[in-house]
């Protein structure tokens, strides 16, 4: 079942940064008490090869999103153990030194469970991403299998589309990007604008 609309699930995790501190981070509570957006992104494994190539592309990305007024969570299955050695490991060794969001540990499936992305045959979670608004309801989710890697862009893109829609009422049409015409949510609306009005 689809979480669009609908309230994140209420869980607490363990979470690492790359300055070892230990955390335990809430991500409904994120949303609610910092009245902020949150970009939560899963991933299969730490010390994986698809894995860092994300992890690094959001960290280039996350003076974007902040910009935006959302912070960026990474999780997996590991523990925070694995987490911060995977931090603590330069790039060219196949680490992500230098990714500064922190990293969820759901080595219970307690939250991957719930959102039904664990991979049973190798109980690790799907590479899964949800954008949240300010009271934590999910207003994008999107599922990869193992093989295939995000465009960072795009959850930029749609966030953008969120925050246009939020301050102008207006909707955004297929392929809409920041500076494009928007539209009215009414058939008028998609007159005036297939019309190029």
């Amino acid at each position: 079942m689809s979480l669009v609309g609908k309230e994140f699930p209420n869980v607490t995790l363990k979470a690492m940064d790359y300055l070892g501190d230990d955390k335990e981070i809430n991500v409904l509570d994120v949303c609610k008490k910092e009245n902020k957006k949150v970009l939560l992104f899963w991933y299969p494994k730490d010390f994986t090869y698809v894995c860092p190539t994300e992890l690094f592309a959001f960290q280039e990305m996350v003076e974007e999103f902040g910009n935006r007024n959302c912070l960026v969570l990474g999780a997996s299955c590991d523990t925070n153990e694995v987490h911060f050695a995977w931090l603590s490991t330069p790039k060219e060794e196949g680490g992500i030194e230098g990714v500064e969001y922190p990293i969820l540990s759901d080595t219970w499936r307690k939250l991957a469970g719930e959102l039904n992305i664990t991979d049973l045959a190798d109980n690790v979670s799907y590479r899964a991403t949800y954008l949240l608004d300010e009271s934590g309801v999910c207003f994008h989710e999107s599922v990869n299998d193992m093989p295939i890697g995000r465009n960072v862009k795009e959850y930029l893109r749609i966030l953008d589309a969120k925050i246009f829609n939020e301050k102008n009422g207006e909707v955004c049409p297929a392929n809409w990007e920041e500076g494009k015409r928007a539209m009215a949510e009414s058939r008028e609306g998609v007159i005036n604008y297939s019309q190029g009005k």
